[in-house]
């Protein structure tokens, strides 16, 4: 008898799976979305108030002709755009192995430091080297998505990356405004360390408010129901598809930038107008999509993200095509604004349908590829729409960019019905 009970072993008692990622931080990503809009706007609003002033600052630092002047403007505001473009990957992983927060203080931290800095710039390439590192170090708008994106609960990642873009748009929408009258209160190199300022505010927010529960042993190895739908070999068409999408939401928002004044003018707007016509069309698309931002994606949680991808591509794609016939300056902004809001869905939902194909421990650098792959299109739109405007006509950018918007609406039907 003794023998039997000696030999019987206790069954071990399993273990129970540890919490999800989702699950530990659900009491916080509300907090950490009201942080992150917060941070969005302002870095936003630093990184766009100079829009206004760069070709009088670039001049300040040495350009002598016109010509100059436009060139090195335009290579200086898109270098932030490429360097962000190049590192948002990396660090996407990077969240991934140590959490989401240390990106966003990151990110905070070395856009304050570099954008004081360009306040103190000695010459042109000095302004372009120093825009570059801050697209390099910087997009805390990028690490706010790869945060709210993996930290709101599934149904509510729609709404919550809408309500994250408003905050976005608001800042690029704002900031020009701003730097339009703030040089002549602090003067164009003081105007840098106030946006350096407004960003070191954001920063010491996201040190003090943002919280994060993050298990580096749990949440770098994939879940246990991974190797299934949340296999992102197994969706590699779906998710590559969507970066082409995402990048050709900014090529189509872009496109038309570089000549919008142009076209203003053509219009018949007085030239001493023509700037202020200008800001107003170009904010008008911005203002669009903060009206729709947060119920698109809100529909995206009832209806599916791919019904409201597919639907907003085909319609912007349309409301593109009569944007080549106006007559008038204000035609040509309702008709931006209603493309602005029929945009405004497409961010928030391909985010949203990018996270839910990837394994919570890859959602990081996915994310990343996501946020690379919108800068790319918010580089390549102005230098494709302008030489299509110089060399073909201003009309034919219209033509062009609503066909391509309506063609990768068909691509995501067929994808999604292949998938189906």
């Amino acid at each position: 008898m003794a023998l039997s009970v000696n030999t019987m072993k206790q069954a071990p008692v399993p273990q129970p799976a540890p919490a999800s990622y989702v699950v530990r931080n659900q009491s916080y990503w509300k907090r950490n979305l009201a942080v992150c809009v917060f941070g969005s706007f302002t870095t936003l609003v630093s990184l766009s108030m100079l829009l206004p002033f760069l070709p009088l600052y670039v001049a300040q630092l040495g350009a002598k002709s016109p010509a100059a002047v436009v060139q090195w403007s335009g290579v200086a505001f898109g270098a932030t755009f490429f360097g962000t473009a190049i590192t948002a990957p990396v660090w996407g992983r990077l969240a991934d192995r140590f959490g989401r927060k240390p990106m966003l203080v990151r990110a905070a931290i070395g856009m304050a430091v570099v954008m004081s800095l360009i306040g103190v710039a000695h010459n042109v390439a000095e302004l372009v080297t120093l825009r570059l590192i801050a697209g390099l170090v910087g997009g805390y708008a990028s690490a706010s998505i790869v945060m709210i994106g993996t930290q709101a609960p599934r149904e509510r990642a729609g709404w919550a990356l809408g309500v994250l873009s408003t905050g976005a748009l608001s800042g690029n929408l704002i900031g020009p405004l701003i730097g339009g009258f703030l040089p002549d209160l602090v003067g164009i190199r003081g105007t840098f360390f106030v946006g350096g300022a407004m960003i070191a505010v954001a920063a010491a927010a996201t040190i003090f408010l943002v919280r994060e529960d993050f298990d580096r042993h749990a949440d770098t190895k994939p879940s246990a129901h991974s190797a299934g739908a949340h296999n992102p070999a197994a969706h590699r068409l779906l998710i590559g598809v969507l970066l082409i999408t995402a990048m050709m939401v900014l090529f189509a928002n872009m496109s038309i930038e570089p000549i919008i004044t142009v076209y203003v003018g053509q219009l018949g707007v007085p030239h001493e107008h023509l700037a202020r016509m200008a800001g107003i069309i170009m904010a008008a698309a911005a203002f669009g999509s903060m009206l729709t931002a947060p119920r698109l994606g809100a529909l995206a949680d009832r209806i599916g993200s791919w019904n409201v991808i597919i639907g907003c591509l085909a319609v912007t794609g349309l409301v593109m095509l009569p944007q080549a016939f106006v007559t008038q300056w204000w035609q040509l902004a309702l008709l931006r604004g209603l493309m602005g809001m029929t945009i405004a869905g497409l961010l928030p939902s391909i985010a949203k349908m990018v996270r839910h194909l990837v394994d919570e421990s890859h959602s990081g650098k996915t994310l990343g590829y996501l946020q690379s792959a919108q800068f790319s299109g918010q580089v390549i739109g102005p230098l494709v729409g302008g030489q299509i405007g110089a060399h073909v006509g201003i009309h034919q950018v219209f033509f062009v960019t609503g066909t391509l918007l309506v063609l990768c609406a068909g691509l995501n039907y067929w994808v999604h019905k292949r998938d189906a």
